[in-house]
Parts: structure tokens; C-alpha cells; sequence
């Protein structure tokens, strides 16, 4: 787990770096190359279906042979130090959690200053909803729902996959996660070809989802924050987000934040309302951006400290017992 101490130390201090180059930019490139050559918009739906499985299937292919190739020159070297040092680099491209605060700050900083427009304008960077007419409330909101659902897809399932499969296994995670982000869409063009992507999406963050849901009750309580209220609305919420995953991380931080999330958004000017998470015992502040960073920030280092116990419980195991 040294690696993946490394990639998150990298991320917090170099943060992840724009370039055409960006292995997650290369894996959208990919993604592409193989919609242009398998989507046919005159093809049956059930031939759709097919042809964004195989897209999946490619994807996942290529993404994990480049990694084992990574990896395998890494061992070239014979230095255990260098191969350390590759994972490291590579999974940090895998994590956000900078990209994610900085984000997320920057639109709190625009509601602190009173500038609604541009803090809108911001927030339409990262959500799907329209954004010209948010309130500062529904423009928190927006912000603080993103954070949570993000801990776990930009932080906590690429951490948990290379744990349980190494660098490969975080990578597959990655490009899973870009496929639905692209393609994994219920409109008419993806509503089928994309299907495949989405549904992978839902599997692979099912476990992550609820152990970050769980994280973020422990995270409330060494906050000070409150955490019973994180354990009630989780229980008692969690289901009814649209996502099958999603309602665990948003529930549990409205709970404790004592904010509500959820509610009635716009896409392409059409209402659409997501069932409310969490009891409105605070109104909506800027504030709770960043009490919203701050867990996301002690969520990921419980993670990796459980996760470096484990490895040091299993290598005293395969060492054929605990040394005194």
C-alpha cells in the first residue's frame, strides 16, 4: 500500500495535471475510437446493446494489458523502489481528491464573495443540471452532492480496487467509471448502446459505495460532527437516490451536515425531482462545501490507514504469524 500513500501524498501536492496526455484522457480517446467504430445510429436496439458490451469489453481489455505492460517494465529494472514509484505515479492519474476540493472551494469562495453568476457558472462544470438560475442554497447543494457521490468515484474505488488487484485492477476502475461517464447516458443514442457501461458502472462501485457510506459516519464523529445523524439518515435514505450507490455517501453527508439534499433540478430545461435526502435542520450554506471537503480529505485517509492494516495483518498471516 506504500504506492497508493504516495499517489495520494502526489495528488494533494501536485494535484492532477491537465494534458492531452492525462491516462484518463487517453482512456476517453480510446472510448471514442471504439464508438465511432461500433455505433450505428440505423442498428436494432438489441444490436446496440451488443455492440456497447464489446466496447466494454475492449476497453477493459486494452486499459489492463497497457497497465500489466507498465508494470512489467517497472520489474525490469529490478529495483523494488522503482516499480513503487511507477504505481504511485499511475494510480495518482487514477484519484481526484485535489481536483475535487479545489472545485469545490472555488464555488465556495464565489458564494462567500456574493458572486452567484459566476459560482453558477463554475457549477455547471461539475453537474449535468442546468445551472443559470441556481440559488446560493441550491448551488451548495449542488456542490455538496457532487463531493459526496465523487469521494467514492474519484477516491475510494480506485483506492479499493488497486488494494484488492493492484494497479490493473484500479485502472479497469477508471475506464469503467469513463465509459458511464460518457456513454452511460438514458437518452435516446446511449439508451441502449451505453446500457453495458452503466450497469458495469453500478457493480463496480456497489461495495466502495457502502464502505465510503459507513467511512463518512466514522469520519462525522472525529469531526464532531453529526455522526448519529450520518448513521439515521444512511439507514434511512440511502435507497431512495435514483443511483443504486449514490444515496450512500449523499444521505450520510446530509446527515451529518443537518442539510437536505436532493430535491427539484433542471437538464435542458425540463424539472426533474430527486427525492430528498437528509432533514433541513441547517439552511444551506457556503460552509458546508467545506465541512463537505473536510470529510471527503478524513474519509480517504481512514481508508488508507484500514488499508494499510490489512496488508500488514495479511503479510503477517502469509508469514505464518504475528510477530511480538
Amino acid at each position: 500500500m506504500m504506492a497508493a500513500i504516495l499517489a495520494f501524498a502526489a495528488d494533494c501536492l501536485i494535484g492532477d495535471p491537465r494534458s492531452s496526455l492525462h491516462p484518463v484522457v487517453l482512456m476517453g480517446n480510446l472510448i471514442s475510437f471504439f464508438e465511432g467504430l461500433l455505433y450505428h445510429e440505423e442498428d436494432s436496439d438489441r444490436k446496440k446493446l451488443v455492440s456497447g458490451f464489446v466496447l466494454m469489453v475492449c476497453v477493459l481489455a486494452v486499459s489492463c494489458g497497457v497497465a500489466e505492460g507498465i508494470l512489467w517494465l517497472a520489474a525490469l529494472s529490478g529495483n523494488i523502489y522503482v516499480s513503487v514509484a511507477v504505481q504511485a505515479v499511475f494510480l495518482s492519474f487514477m484519484i481526484s481528491p485535489r481536483n475535487l476540493a479545489e472545485a469545490g472551494r472555488e464555488i465556495r469562495d464565489y458564494l462567500l464573495d456574493g458572486n452567484l453568476e459566476m459560482a453558477r457558472f463554475k457549477v455547471g462544470w461539475i453537474v449535468g443540471r442546468d445551472t443559470d438560475k441556481l440559488t446560493e442554497g441550491e448551488a451548495t447543494r449542488a456542490t455538496v452532492e457532487t463531493i459526496s457521490e465523487n469521494t467514492v468515484d474519484g477516491v475510494i474505488s480506485p483506492l479499493f480496487y488497486f488494494f484488492i488487484g493492484g494497479l490493473p485492477l484500479a485502472v479497469a476502475y477508471r475506464a469503467a467509471n469513463t465509459m458511464d461517464s460518457m456513454i452511460g447516458y438514458k437518452n435516446d443514442k446511449y439508451l441502449f448502446f451505453g446500457r453495458a457501461a452503466a450497469r458495469a458502472d453500478d457493480v463496480w462501485n456497489y461495495i466502495p459505495a457502502r464502505l465510503t457510506g459507513v467511512m463518512f459516519v466514522a469520519a462525522a464523529f472525529l469531526l464532531g460532527l453529526d455522526w448519529r445523524g450520518a448513521w439515521r439518515m444512511m439507514r434511512r435514505d440511502a435507497a431512495k437516490h435514483p443511483s443504486p450507490n449514490g444515496g450512500w455517501t449523499e444521505s450520510t453527508v446530509a446527515g451529518a451536515l443537518g442539510i437536505r439534499l436532493g430535491g427539484l433540478n433542471y437538464y435542458f430545461g425540463k424539472p426533474s425531482f430527486r427525492t430528498y435526502m437528509g432533514d433541513p435542520v441547517h439552511e444551506l450554506e457556503a460552509r458546508h462545501i467545506s465541512l463537505a471537503i473536510r470529510l471527503m480529505y478524513t474519509v480517504t485517509v481512514m481508508f488508507l490507514m484500514l488499508a494499510l492494516a490489512a496488508s500488514w495483518l495479511l503479510d503477517c498471516r502469509s508469514a505464518g504469524g504475528f510477530l511480538l
